[in-house]
């Protein structure tokens, strides 16, 4: 009876925690469509859920398999325009199988530019991967077969329609990302929570230590790339087809790889929310900061102004968050949720 009554808190404690993602959802599902202005779906929540997903992927990586990453825009890029050729050049295959077969051609150059982690670490395989973001760059520009040889390079988004429903309306688009978004988050929460996940941290940890006791270190560190390059490359598909409409290699540079990088260092590695709460303060922040500039300076704080300003303030930040909390606004928002939860008062009995 003692050891039941002395779970209790316990089980309380952890009831929080699983209930939030469901509120989450449940908001997110069946209110921010109905209350939510054009605006906020098309600007703000679009590319959040892109983002968020590519920090959840970005995550898996870097944050639990502890293989640094530079090159993640490149990912997105071949999944948006592998899903566009798909779907344009396979008659008869439906956009999800687009989108399926474009992760996983993500997922396959993801590998080939993870070998070198087989003998490459920290520095060196950021430099690595940073090859993959020129590369691609490159290719896809080059060869205009990629983009239907438009002379642009830019490819244009397909119709939205998923067994006969139609999803190019704003809020269509909105719960088309949403699914997606949803249904990779929890596949990535299973593979973090799993043995793969444990051996991802092993590999972070101690790649020797790893390696004693068992844990197929090559193996691994492919299925990391491979995975991570999969979620990554879905991101793409839904930044190019739900968000832009229309997308051109130029627009998975390496200042995406970066603020990709940034997202999960501010949101908190190795922590799937972290992905969700870096993405929502890289995606909120320019329009908080443009509209405090243009109500401080007026017509002063023009674009230029706001590109500058937004990387020395965002700059500023990822310094702050290193030193003061390392483990970002995961572990921010752990520890104003205990502070909380300790100010209520203790339940009667």
């Amino acid at each position: 009876m003692a050891a039941i009554t002395s779970s209790l808190p316990l089980q309380s404690a952890k009831l929080p925690g699983r209930l939030l993602p469901l509120a989450a959802l449940i908001v997110a599902f069946g209110i921010v469509p109905f209350s939510g202005s054009s605006y906020l779906i098309e600007a703000i929540l679009l590319p959040f859920l892109a983002l968020s997903l590519a920090g959840v992927g970005l995550n898996l990586l870097t944050g639990y398999a502890g293989q640094v990453s530079l090159g993640s825009a490149a990912f997105m890029a071949v999944g948006a325009f592998a899903a566009f050729n798909f779907n344009l050049r396979v008659e008869g295959l439906p956009l999800l199988g687009s989108i399926v077969l474009a992760g996983i051609v993500a997922a396959s150059i993801g590998i080939i530019f993870g070998l070198p982690s087989l003998r490459l670490r920290g520095f060196y395989l950021a430099v690595s991967t940073l090859a993959a973001q020129f590369f691609v760059q490159w290719a896809l520009t080059k060869f205009g077969w990629f983009s239907n040889d438009n002379p642009s390079g830019v490819i244009d988004a397909p119709n939205l329609k998923v067994a006969g429903v139609n999803f190019d309306g704003s809020i269509g688009r909105y719960y088309f990302a949403l699914t997606i978004v949803t249904v990779l988050t929890f596949l990535a929460w299973r593979v973090a929570t799993s043995q793969t996940g444990r051996n991802f941290i092993a590999i972070r940890d101690n790649e020797t230590a790893a390696k004693i006791i068992g844990v197929p270190v090559l193996k691994t560190k492919l299925l990391a790339f491979g995975l991570s390059s999969f979620i990554i490359g879905v991101a793409g598909v839904l930044w190019a087809f739900a968000y832009l409409r229309t997308v051109e290699p130029a627009g998975f540079n390496l200042d995406r790889s970066f603020q990709i990088l940034f997202i999960i260092i501010i949101g908190g590695l190795a922590t799937i929310r972290g992905a969700f709460f870096g993405a929502a303060l890289i995606v909120v922040f320019p329009v908080v900061l443009s509209r405090v500039g243009s109500f401080l300076l007026g017509d002063l704080f023009d674009s230029g102004v706001l590109d500058m300003s937004q990387r020395i303030v965002l700059g500023a930040m990822i310094i702050a968050f290193l030193i003061l909390e390392p483990d970002g606004l995961a572990a921010l928002g752990n520890r104003v949720f205990r502070r909380f939860r300790s100010k209520l008062p203790e339940p009667a009995g």
